[in-house]
């Protein structure tokens, strides 16, 4: 059964929506102005930056007016309690399945934090496994949480496709594994020249349908 490789926030779940809407219960809840909704997501930088890092620049700002408690509730919980999986999503999942294809969620981050995601969404029952970087010890683009991810579920890593939005940890990463790929755009354009993506989406549900009735999944190159 050919693999399908499918990062987790912004990809399969709208972390980022989830996070602003933390965030602006959290600024309300602490009296604060709720114009710093978009320096808390810029800092954020939509999870990218470390999450000791991140308090650490909120405290700096924010000083004693807020309990350091409160900040590590909203870093903790704040994306994670609510995050939704759009029925499209689920729909799209569902289709990937029935067409034969093994689904595998390849995730950098905090196991407590994303499989909280994975479970509370039901992505649990859509997917047949997932690796968390935190359990791995390597984080995408890495080869070896690819690898991981595809020994999960017992599945090779030739023939594979990877579909995420990050052209960092998901699109390099499958480039480097001579794997083929497809970018969830959200409307952003591509301008990495040293590598591109097989093809490009505007949403999971287009790319999770554009790698499934794609032509026979040989790789580029043999995956190492």
């Amino acid at each position: 059964m050919p693999l399908l490789l499918l990062d987790l926030d912004n990809t399969l779940l709208d972390r980022d929506a989830a996070f602003r809407d933390a965030v602006a219960d959290f600024l309300a809840e602490q009296g604060l102005p709720a114009a710093d909704l978009t320096w808390v997501a810029d800092a954020d930088a939509s999870g990218y930056t470390p999450r000791q890092e991140l308090a650490t620049a909120m405290t700096d700002r924010y000083g004693s007016a807020v309990p350091a408690a409160a900040i590590r509730t909203l870093l903790d919980t704040g994306a994670r309690d609510r995050v939704v999986l759009a029925h499209s999503t689920r729909r799209a999942l569902g289709r990937a399945r029935a067409a034969g294809w093994t689904c595998v969620i390849v995730t950098n981050g905090r196991v407590v934090q994303q499989e909280a995601k994975i479970r509370n969404t039901g992505l649990d029952q859509l997917v047949q496994g997932w690796v968390v970087s935190e359990a791995v010890g390597r984080k995408k683009p890495e080869p070896e949480i690819f690898r991981a991810a595809a020994a999960t579920v017992g599945a090779p890593l030739r023939g594979a496709w990877v579909i995420g939005d990050s052209p960092h940890a998901d699109i390099a990463g499958a480039d480097a594994l001579g794997l083929r790929s497809v970018w969830v755009a959200d409307g952003r354009a591509w301008t990495d020249d040293s590598y591109r993506p097989t093809h490009v989406a505007q949403d999971v549900t287009s790319a999770i349908d554009q790698a499934i009735t794609a032509a026979p999944c040989a790789p580029r190159h043999t995956p190492r």
